[in-house]
C-alpha cells in the first residue's frame, strides 16, 4: 500500500527581481517537476518592491499535483545590518569591548527600523518587538558591529 504523496518543500535565497532558470532555482524546481520559469516571473514580479539583488528568502511549497505556492521572508538580519552601516562582511573575530574589533555602530533607532522590517515576516508579526530588537543586537555584535543608545 502506498501513502499519500506529501508536499515538497524547497527553501532558496533569491536576489530580489533576479530569480532565473538558471542555479541555483532551476534544478531545485526542476527536480522536482516545477517549471523554473513560473516561478521566476512570480517571484520578479512580488520582489520588484525591493531593490535589486537584495537577497529574499523563500520557502516554495510543491504540492503532489506539481502546483506550488511560495511565501517570500524579509531579507536576512546580517544583510540589513551590514547595510545600515555600508559593509560588505561583519568582522572575522568581532569583539564589542575591543574597539580594533569593530565594523561599525548602530543606534537603537537603525534597529528599531530593521525590526520593523523583519516584523513584516508571518512567522515574526506575533512577536513583541522588544524580542526582536534583543534577536537584531546579538546578530550584531557577533559581526561586531556596536550598538549605541
Amino acid at each position: 500500500m502506498s501513502s499519500p504523496a506529501k508536499n515538497v518543500l524547497v527553501k532558496l535565497i533569491v536576489g530580489a527581481g533576479q530569480a532565473a532558470p538558471s542555479p541555483p532555482v532551476g534544478p531545485a524546481l526542476g527536480s522536482k517537476g516545477i517549471k523554473a520559469m513560473d516561478f521566476c516571473k512570480e517571484f520578479n514580479a512580488r520582489s520588484a518592491n525591493y531593490k535589486p539583488g537584495v537577497p529574499i528568502p523563500v520557502l516554495i511549497t510543491i504540492k503532489p499535483d506539481r502546483s506550488f505556492q511560495f511565501e517570500m521572508k524579509s531579507p536576512p538580519t546580517g544583510y540589513l545590518l551590514l547595510k545600515a552601516i555600508g559593509k560588505e562582511k561583519g568582522h572575522g573575530q568581532p569583539d564589542i569591548r575591543n574597539k580594533d574589533r569593530i565594523i561599525g555602530e548602530l543606534s537603537l533607532k537603525h534597529i528599531y527600523e530593521i525590526a520593523k522590517i523583519k516584523q513584516t515576516d508571518e512567522r515574526h508579526a506575533l512577536l513583541e518587538t522588544k524580542g526582536i530588537v534583543t534577536s537584531i543586537i546579538g546578530v550584531a555584535k557577533s559581526m561586531g558591529i556596536k550598538v549605541i543608545p
